[in-house]
């Protein structure tokens, strides 16, 4: 396993522990399981990630809320990140015309370096869990406000 596999697996191992720490355990079933949610090397439009970069890795976790019909502005990542929708439908849009819907329960793998931008299409919020893989002042994304959304 490459060290950008375990960097993403151990984003989507925090992620998955903190969905189930939400969950009931009151129940008979109480046995500890392990549910793969996602493996890969690729982006959500199906382009291969970069090479972890050198140096000393510093782990991020964002919780994003998104309103009803709210667009986030055109942006691109630097660092790799990976999250889980929790609740609501995210549509990410590429700056090529390529389209991803997200629904509760999925989860994505950002595009690296790629412009892109989200909105929340539907009649509840958004409620995204965000991992990135970054390191000491590296920015989560890099906004793009010359790109009009219209």
């Amino acid at each position: 396993m490459n060290k950008m596999t375990k960097w993403l697996m151990c984003g989507l191992i925090i992620c998955a522990f903190s969905i189930v720490g939400c969950s009931n355990m009151d129940d008979a079933e109480s046995e500890v399981k392990s549910i793969e949610l996602l493996r890969t090397s690729q982006s959500w439009n199906e382009v291969e990630l970069p090479d972890y970069p050198q140096g000393r890795p510093e782990l991020v976790a964002v919780k994003y809320i998104i309103p009803p019909g709210k667009k986030l502005g055109w942006h691109h990542h630097v660092a790799m990140n990976h999250g889980v929708l929790v609740q609501g439908e995210l549509t990410i849009i590429a700056q090529d015309g390529k389209t991803k819907v997200m629904r509760a329960g999925e989860v994505v793998v950002e595009m690296v370096d790629a412009i892109h931008h989200g909105e929340n299409r539907g009649t509840e919020p958004v409620v995204l869990y965000m991992f990135y893989l970054s390191q000491k002042d590296m920015p989560l994304s890099v906004q793009h406000p010359e790109i009009s959304l219209e």
